[in-house]
């Protein structure tokens, strides 16, 4: 494997998570900041380093990326790698718009690569037990996913510069706290409820006045018999209690906390709505294969499986419709009907 990017913290975990899984070789990592490629050849011992993605590809002999530069140039890289036959890992969310998104589906197809959108939601045990609990119908059919994401912000929480520089920036992101975090949400809810009818956002810089994007955000997804909802915040104090989706179904509710426990509630004969009883329920860890996103991602390449939702190209293209929606929504002040296809 090679690395394209280390501006986005996150790559430091990956890097550990790669590391321990038995048939991967980090071969080479390339940035235009030395001090990060510095850290990428001394800290995680990564032979080959260079400050052009470009190089790399021409000089090392790859079968897939880790894909961690900023959101704005997912495509042009995944471009450049599906021409050599690479499979891509990158981080969420998949660009920074959809033209961007509809790119990288486009040279997946043509090349016949794997690409992931690497969302950390799709590794908790409360989250996927969540998942097979609303498949399998024990609250009756779904009418209601919220999920919201926030910390008191990039910066406040003490990530990098090199983060948080392309954070706020909203040509290089996206947008703000909007794409950062209600991209969680929306990946959530097309998970559950597939893809909405119309969109509504707003968005904001409510607390963090130094910014020129927003730092808070509210997307509704409207389905026509149900309603998805995703919220983000940069300026939220403290821990928020929920680690995962709330889920309102006709006989039932799910909610996933910040321990990964997962609170069933179901009413005990259906039509009696008084009558409930919650289940607390500790999920016991995912098997091998869904334990983290390089486990699911090497798995995939080495024993050649499709990708499948919510990680692979084309669910991903959808979360980036929406969210374009969203944002065309925020600066007209109207609903935003998605097209039908």
């Amino acid at each position: 494997m090679g690395v394209v990017g280390l501006v986005h913290d996150h790559v430091w975990g990956l890097l550990k998570e790669f590391g321990d899984i038995e048939g991967v070789d980090i071969a080479a990592a390339s940035d235009r900041n030395g001090q990060l490629l510095k850290k990428a050849k001394e800290g995680f011992k990564i032979p080959e380093v260079y400050d052009d993605y470009a190089e790399m590809l021409r000089s090392e002999r790859l079968d897939a990326i880790l894909l961690c530069t900023e959101n704005s140039k997912h495509a042009d890289v995944v471009e450049s790698a599906a021409e050599r036959g690479l499979h891509v890992m990158m981080e969420k969310p998949m660009s920074a718009n959809l033209a961007q998104a509809e790119r990288i589906v486009k040279a997946s197809d043509r090349h016949g690569t794997k690409v992931m959108v690497n969302y950390p939601t799709t590794w908790s045990p409360g989250v996927q037990m969540a998942h097979r609990i609303v498949r399998e119908g024990a609250i009756g059919e779904v009418h209601h996913v919220r999920f919201r994401a926030a910390h008191a912000g990039p910066k406040e929480i003490g990530c990098t510069d090199y983060f948080y520089n392309w954070l706020y920036d909203g040509e290089l992101n996206g947008a703000g706290a909007f794409m950062d975090y209600c991209c969680y949400g929306v990946n959530i809810a097309l998970w559950f409820l597939g893809r909405p009818r119309s969109v509504v956002a707003v968005t904001g810089t409510f607390a963090r006045k130094y910014l020129t994007v927003d730092d808070n955000a509210v997307v509704l997804m409207e389905y026509g018999d149900a309603l998805g909802v995703a919220e983000a915040s940069w300026s939220q104090v403290g821990k928020y209690p929920i680690h995962g989706p709330t889920l309102n179904g006709l006989y039932g509710s799910l909610l996933v906390d910040e321990d990964g426990k997962v609170f069933l509630t179901k009413v005990k004969a259906k039509g009696d709505f008084r009558d409930t009883a919650t289940e607390v329920i500790d999920p016991p860890p995912p098997p091998d294969g869904l334990r983290n996103g390089p486990d699911y991602f090497t798995r995939c390449v080495l024993d050649d499986k499709l990708i499948g939702p919510p990680i692979d190209a084309k669910f991903n293209r959808d979360v980036q419709e929406v969210l374009e929606a969203g944002l065309a929504s925020s600066r007209e002040g109207r609903r935003i009907p998605l097209p039908i296809h």
